[in-house]
């Protein structure tokens, strides 16, 4: 009998967000033997036992009623606004056997870390927004950044350096449009960074301040290290895979979506720091994601997968910047590596079958999982 996946996520009236990725996660559920499709919150009928679900047609989706499934992968995208307010009510529910636990936001992400005595030393010094805050990390730090505690794909996120007749910010708005503009005392940077807040968050949501690193191993451009580590079919973590990002010039951020390109991690740094310090730098990077997805398990619950952005400084110093546990995997197809990037699709729905196939597997995995890092 096949097994019957749901994946939770977003769907509005414009249809689901990242409609691309989906359509190929349902297409290899149904290669792997499984019936997958797509619901949002509003597409459940507890007291029928049946969802409206969603799969990919020759153009757009089609729906259907469907049965009860097997297990639920929660893909959805969370935002403190009111198109998302179904969600956290309904995720409390306990009307599905989830294969991934739900998780917090950037800066409570940051806070656990920083509890764990192993992990302090990869950690940029972090913050909430207060005017007090502020002034103490610029008279230590010549670069800031101003971060939503929610957002993604490098949106929202203001670039402070410190100069020494004031200030230059340079950012990209929710709508990925440019800023950059200087300032010249503190009482302005504070006024346009809370004018910034005001503008740019989602809800209720809360802004965070971080050290800035010097991340520009090309000049003018910040570089950094998308890694992504999945679960696979017999529910041990690995690396699918890893490569850097290069920020257009002046940009704050290297995100894809913001005109950021991607470029094979080992030939690069080996350019840049020689091939032995090189493969330190990749070794630490991945050991570095296995220990804090460790870390993050004991304190939020069985996970399936987590994107790093990891930060490497022009000493060769590792960083964890920030860590998605809902992350793209469009990288992989920028560096033209097709096959990673199916197992990349590929590997939660395998880990979806074998919990279903070993029911014995407490959601809860101790400290004794297996851990293995791929070439």
């Amino acid at each position: 009998m096949r097994k019957r996946i749901g994946i939770l996520t977003y769907r509005g009236e414009a249809g689901f967000t990242e409609p691309g990725f989906l359509r190929q996660l349902v297409k290899e559920g149904q290669r792997l033997g499984a019936e997958v499709f797509l619901f949002g919150p509003q597409d459940v009928r507890y007291s029928e036992r049946r969802i409206r679900g969603y799969v990919p047609a020759e153009s757009g989706w089609k729906s259907d009623w469907y049965g009860w499934p097997d297990i639920v992968i929660d893909r959805y995208r969370y935002y403190p606004t009111p198109k998302h307010s179904l969600y956290l009510p309904f995720r409390k529910q306990n009307w599905f056997h989830y294969a991934n636990s739900r998780f917090t936001n950037k800066f409570r992400v940051h806070q656990v870390l920083s509890q764990d005595p192993s992990l302090v030393r990869w950690l940029p010094q972090t913050l909430p927004y207060t005017r007090d805050n502020l002034t103490l990390l610029l008279k230590q730090h010549r670069i800031l950044y101003l971060k939503p505690t929610n957002g993604t794909g490098g949106r929202s996120i203001l670039r402070v350096e410190r100069l020494k007749g004031g200030y230059r910010l340079h950012g990209r708005t929710k709508q990925q449009a440019k800023s950059s503009e200087k300032l010249y005392s503190t009482t302005a940077l504070c006024k346009r960074l809370e004018h910034w807040m005001e503008h740019e968050k989602n809800g209720n949501e809360q802004f965070f301040l971080q050290q800035g690193l010097a991340l520009d191993l090309i000049p003018e451009r910040i570089v950094d290290a998308r890694l992504l580590a999945q679960k696979d079919g017999s529910g041990q973590w690995r690396l699918t895979g890893m490569g850097l990002r290069i920020g257009p010039p002046r940009s704050s951020t290297s995100n894809l979506h913001g005109g950021g390109k991607a470029l094979p991690a080992a030939v690069f740094l080996a350019e840049r720091f020689g091939e032995q310090e090189a493969s330190r730098i990749i070794l630490e990077c991945k050991e570095l994601a296995l220990k804090t997805v460790a870390c993050i398990e004991e304190h939020f619950g069985q996970m399936i997968e987590f994107g790093f952005d990891l930060g490497i400084d022009v000493a060769g110093r590792v960083w964890i910047i920030e860590m998605n546990p809902k992350p793209g995997r469009d990288i992989f197809r920028q560096l033209g590596q097709k096959k990673r990037y199916q197992q990349a699709v590929r590997r939660p729905l395998e880990y979806a079958l074998y919990l279903l196939e070993n029911e014995d597997v407490k959601r809860e995995r101790n400290k004794d999982d297996i851990w293995v890092i791929e070439a």
